[in-house]
């Protein structure tokens, strides 16, 4: 199978990357970050926005996680609910980060990534699918921008719920903090992956820089 990692900062454009990729490919693309921002969402259900490791351990020990391609856009059913339309909220984001780094919640996740893409020809986008998840990818992309560049576009997503940049950007600090230094699979490049700051690159001149070098091989 032909497998595809992205990995990255928040807001360095990841996801929008992975499923034009995907696209322009012909691949299966699965962003592995929606599933543990569904996850999240699951957990603020029953459990309120503060993580308390026996709640999150119950919640994970009887969860039942399934991915389905609803047209063409990927949702995530945790036992049975549908969160897609709340995914991209700056509370489910930092909720997210901190529900990751444990072991227990990335090794329940580990086995369904790596099923997804030995049962397809695919582009997985997440944290530490480079180096963790899909350490054997033949093609691996690190995404990255100024922090400056990476709030920005993340205020146009969510200002129409009336978030300030100078909020967009605090937030954006403390999870890269969370993301580079957790115990679990910190954020980091893999020793054999391409970095790409796209500070100043279009969408599409990062897809075609992706894909010139995978058809160069």
């Amino acid at each position: 199978m032909l497998n595809i990692a992205i990995d990255g900062h928040v807001g360095s454009g990841k996801s929008t990357l992975a499923f034009e990729l995907a696209k322009r490919l012909n691949l299966k693309v699965l962003d592995t970050g929606a599933i543990y921002r569904s996850i999240a969402c699951e957990y603020k259900k029953k459990f309120g926005s503060n993580v308390c490791q026996n709640n999150l351990k119950e919640l994970i020990n009887d969860i039942k996680i399934e991915i389905k391609f609803i047209d063409n856009q990927q949702h995530v059913f945790i036992n049975n609910n549908d969160y897609f339309q709340y995914l991209r909220t700056e509370e489910i984001s930092l909720l997210s980060s901190q529900i990751s780094p444990y072991v227990y919640v990335r090794k329940k996740l580990l086995a369904l990534q790596r099923n997804f893409a030995k049962s397809y020809d695919c582009v997985m986008e997440g944290r530490d699918i480079g180096t963790v998840v899909l350490p054997s990818a033949q093609y691996k992309f690190f995404i990255t921008a100024s922090e400056q560049e990476r709030a920005k576009r993340r205020y146009e997503q969510l200002k129409i719920m009336n978030i300030s940049y100078e909020k967009v950007l605090e937030d954006l600090r403390v999870r890269d903090y969370n993301d580079e230094h957790r115990e679990v699979a910190p954020l980091k490049p893999a020793k054999d992956a391409i970095i790409l700051d796209t500070t100043n690159l279009t969408l599409d001149q990062t897809v075609q820089k992706c894909i010139d070098i995978i058809k160069k091989d």
